[in-house]
């Protein structure tokens, strides 16, 4: 059987008919391909990688980064004459917009230091779950230290002039600025603290739960995720769950997203809104619409988007009462101890809200004190106001300050999060940002009257809507252009308060 050409398919549905787009994506194929490669890799080295292969594994993954950027730099003469290019469809301007990124980016930062990160990252991983474990930043640090300088020396080629750190939150959310950042926590977090403040000295919140110290069988467990997969349809055939020490998840391909989760045996909520948590990024890329597959807007527009989703399913639909009513027969079930709980009880559990640490432990109300802590430490990081040894002790004073409690050792601290080992600085705002995007969406949702859950079937309202919305497009749009189109605005955190407030302060 013969196999279509990209122009073939294309032509098919009209979305790449321009002749130079084209023939663009025909030579970005290659750089699909190693994206492709790549990402297995890297959810290989989390899943399956024995702890002496990460040489290797650096090594292999510095030639693929080496080959995708000489790939790119040879577009540079095709992209000038697609910019040029009149009547484009939108999917074919965002192509050049989002492959002009690209090359921009491996025009500015020298094959040198993109080798050097990829060996740092890979050379990261296996002493940060080890200093993790014994909760021993000393363990750590010289390799932190390592990539911390290399991601100065990689935001300065992308922005020699102004904050370095805009440069690492425009590859992670395109266009947003400690500017924008600074607006959006200046009303995120005075709202939150008047809420929870609020609904602390009206005893309104459940601060502890019996639940939350019952051990639970980890066999059990996992058929509840299974279930819990199955109601959010998650395509069997083109998903996979794993175990991982820190849940992420992973797109290989349009047919090919993985996700992980862990097992504490304890506390059952963790590993289930772990799960919902990571469907969420998982079904955006499911739902991205097939024709961008390998090509540059095949994927999630951007990690603020990709959290909204997230965070979306996890606590707007998964802690909802809506919900604990879909969920409660198969929860009791399959978890024989919840024979002593109803499902108000179960609504109280799945909504404690305490000043968790930990960020992934984190509810709704707080969790985004561990954020706007951590965007205010990335500055510090990357501008030199404080250094790599410096990080366990001003972790633990500024969440302190956040949260009124101290750390009592680095595992809580400043080794919670994997992120860093992955080169991931500027990532951490995003999870705000999802957040605030996930308030617009319920928002929304309530206007149009489609906020209820009355069963799976709504599930899949939901699906369809996000599917036709948002998840659809994937990079098609910038971020700024995706939330205009949806909402008629950007980003606006008053949604979120309002979701929040109208939550916690109705609670009794």
């Amino acid at each position: 059987m013969q196999t279509q050409t990209l122009q073939q398919q294309s032509s098919s549905k009209k979305i790449f008919s321009n002749p130079v787009i084209v023939e663009l994506l025909e030579k970005y194929r290659p750089i699909a391909a190693m994206n492709h490669s790549a990402a297995l890799l890297g959810w290989d080295m989390e899943i399956n990688m024995p702890e002496e292969g990460a040489r290797a594994r650096g090594l292999t993954r510095a030639e693929l980064a080496l080959m995708t950027q000489t790939k790119t730099l040879a577009l540079e003469g095709l992209l000038k004459k697609a910019d040029k290019q009149k009547d484009l469809t939108d999917q074919e301007k965002g192509v050049v917009r989002v492959t002009k990124r690209a090359l921009n980016y491996f025009q500015k930062v020298p094959p040198e230091l993109v080798e050097e990160l990829e060996k740092a990252y890979a050379a990261a991983n296996m002493p940060w779950r080890q200093a993790r474990e014994k909760s021993d930043f000393i363990l750590y640090k010289p390799y932190l230290e390592r990539i911390v300088e290399l991601k100065r020396q990689e935001a300065a080629k992308l922005e020699p002039s102004g904050h370095l750190y805009n440069a690492l939150l425009d590859l992670s959310d395109e266009g947003i600025t400690t500017n924008d950042l600074d607006r959006i926590f200046s009303t995120l977090i005075p709202g939150l603290k008047i809420i929870l403040a609020k609904a602390t000295n009206d005893h309104l919140l459940t601060a502890d739960h019996p639940l939350e110290t019952v051990k639970y069988d980890v066999d059990a467990m996992k058929r509840v995720n299974n279930k819990l997969l199955q109601l959010l349809e998650m395509p069997e055939k083109r998903s996979r769950l794993d175990v991982s020490t820190h849940p992420f998840t992973s797109r290989i391909a349009g047919d090919d997203v993985r996700i992980t989760v862990r097992y504490e045996g304890a506390d059952f909520k963790a590993s289930m809104f772990s799960l919902i948590h990571e469907c969420g990024h998982a079904l955006y890329e499911l739902q991205v619409d097939s024709e961008l597959d390998f090509t540059p807007l095949g994927v999630g527009v951007s990690y603020g988007v990709h959290e909204s989703q997230s965070r979306f399913w996890e606590n707007i639909v998964g802690r909802s009462m809506d919900f604990v009513r879909l969920v409660y027969p198969m929860l009791r079930e399959n978890l024989a101890f919840l024979s002593a709980y109803d499902e108000r009880q179960v609504y109280a559990y799945f909504n404690t809200v305490k000043t968790s640490l930990i960020r992934v432990d984190a509810d709704e109300l707080t969790y985004n004190f561990h954020i706007a802590m951590r965007y205010e430490l990335e500055k510090k990081l990357l501008d030199g106001s404080i250094s790599v040894p410096d990080l366990p002790s001003t972790w633990n004073n500024m969440i302190e300050t956040y949260l009124g409690r101290r750390p009592n050792s680095d595992a809580e601290g400043v080794l919670q999060d994997i992120h860093w080992s992955w080169g991931a600085f500027g990532i951490f705002p995003s999870y705000s940002l999802g957040n605030v995007i996930a308030g617009m969406l319920w928002t929304k949702l309530r206007k149009d009257g489609s906020q209820r859950l009355d069963g799976k079937e709504s599930v899949r309202k939901y699906l369809k809507w996000l599917r036709e919305n948002l998840h659809h497009w994937g990079a098609t749009y910038t971020p700024d252009q995706l939330l205009h189109r949806i909402f008629g605005k950007g980003y606006d955190p008053e949604g979120l308060v309002q979701y929040l407030e109208q939550k916690y302060l109705a609670m009794n």
